[in-house]
């Protein structure tokens, strides 16, 4: 029989000390002894890459994006040598391979590129002589040879987009959480862990601020059916979350969590002249740039005139800003005006497909607590409010309680795990 190979993805605080990726080490040299073969993805040492753009950010205002993946892709490559010494220090044989090493080929936006393909060979060769693979995660090149990064979080779709391109069994991302859970804990103590969720809801749940698992990591995981298993790295105990393909035998709640994100801004442009192509025009120049918004809402024409009004991450505020005034003015609307005292709550379940009156329930539940709500997006499985950031604890609280998620729904027999996909080298 062959040996499983598993994928595992180590965060920064799992790797923050000596001494913290001294108990990986052991870990992964206690899945190795038992008779796994291992690639291990890490990132960063906890506060490593904010330190970084610290200091480059006290040289320079706006500093050249080229330069700032080359500055931040040390941090990775820092962890992957230490915990490499560190298993070749009990016994365990390892070697540490860069995202260059790797093969991991992207395109060229600069702290935000995207995989497009992956030459596992070199891994493929060090797993056939039995040794750990141990990669840093969040990098690759583009075509120019060039150091990118893939974003915030983007450890986790290193490990997933490698466990692809090497045929693994499952990708384990190991935290500083025991799972997924219906909110953050730190907001809801009663907040319960799930136990299964699948794809379509971790995906909305990953784009709407839970923070354990990056967005694009999930798509990866979905698209070629790679089971993902959330874990806490200081609880052996405790088996986490297993995130899979929808299956009849899940019996899906209605609701499974409540999401939140305080890293958001809205953008208003007023007077905005109502014709065909103004729209294109304003999004066409922020897409050029690779901002991505979210929530858009325009309102009733009034006079020939109209107010359009969007969301992005608070982080490309500064950066969206002047693009937006540029095309503005060029389409002769009255002004721009930015808020970044917003956030956004969300509700997020497989079983609103077939239940009614979720939203009524949302919008009850934030009208008793004197909540107004600025905007509204839905999807099948998801309903999200833009409102004050002020209100964003008391909001997440109430909507937990409305939908009752302190307490364990029932649930038919868990699914089985997926075979992995067969997708070839390109991701």
């Amino acid at each position: 029989m062959s040996r499983p190979l598993i994928v595992q993805k180590y965060g920064g605080t799992s790797v923050g000390s000596l001494d913290r990726i001294r108990g990986v080490a052991r870990r992964v040299k206690a899945a190795w002894e038992a008779g796994q073969n291992i690639l291990v993805v890490v990132s960063a040492m906890a506060g490593e890459t904010d330190k970084l753009l610290g200091m480059a950010n006290e040289l320079s205002d706006r500093p050249e994006r080229r330069e700032i993946d080359l500055l931040l892709s040390s941090g990775e490559r820092i962890s992957s040598a230490l915990l490499s010494i560190a298993l070749h220090s009990i016994g365990c044989p390892a070697v540490a391979l860069t995202g260059r090493q790797m093969g991991l080929l992207t395109d060229s936006s600069h702290t935000r590129a995207r995989i497009k393909q992956i030459s596992a060979d070199r891994a493929q060769e060090v797993l056939a002589r039995n040794h750990v693979v141990v990669c840093a995660g969040f990098q690759g090149i583009n075509e120019l040879g060039d150091v990118t990064t893939l974003g915030r979080g983007g450890s986790d779709t290193s490990a997933v987009a490698l466990a692809v391109a090497v045929k693994a069994d499952r990708c384990e991302i190991y935290t500083d959480v025991r799972g997924v859970y219906t909110a953050d804990p730190r907001v809801v103590p009663n907040a319960r862990k799930l136990h299964v969720v699948s794809f379509d809801e971790m995906l909305e749940m990953a784009s709407l601020g839970a923070k354990v698992l990056q967005l694009r990591c999930v798509e990866f995981a979905k698209n070629f059916n790679i089971p993902l298993v959330v874990r806490s790295t200081f609880d052996e105990e405790d088996e986490g979350t297993y995130i899979c393909k929808e299956s009849p035998d899940m019996e899906e709640p209605v609701v499974s969590g409540v999401m939140y994100d305080k890293d958001q801004s809205k953008i208003t442009v007023k007077g905005v002249p109502d014709q065909p192509g103004v729209a294109a025009k304003l999004f066409s120049a922020l897409a050029a740039e690779s901002l991505s918004v979210d929530m858009i809402i325009q309102n009733v024409s009034a006079e020939g005139h109209t107010d359009i009004s969007f969301t992005l991450p608070t982080a490309h505020l500064k950066e969206a800003e002047p693009i937006v005034q540029q095309v503005a003015e060029a389409i002769h609307a009255s002004s721009v005006e930015s808020d970044s005292q917003i956030s956004k709550i969300s509700v997020v379940g497989a079983g609103m497909r077939s239940h009614f009156g979720v939203a009524a329930r949302i919008f009850q539940a934030l009208s008793d607590e004197g909540i107004n709500v600025i905007m509204i997006s839905t999807s099948e499985i998801r309903v999200s409010c833009v409102i004050e950031k002020k209100y964003t604890e008391l909001a997440v609280r109430a909507l937990h309680d409305a939908f009752d998620l302190e307490h364990e729904p029932e649930r038919v027999t868990e699914p089985e795990p997926a075979s992995s996909a067969d997708p070839g080298k390109s991701t």
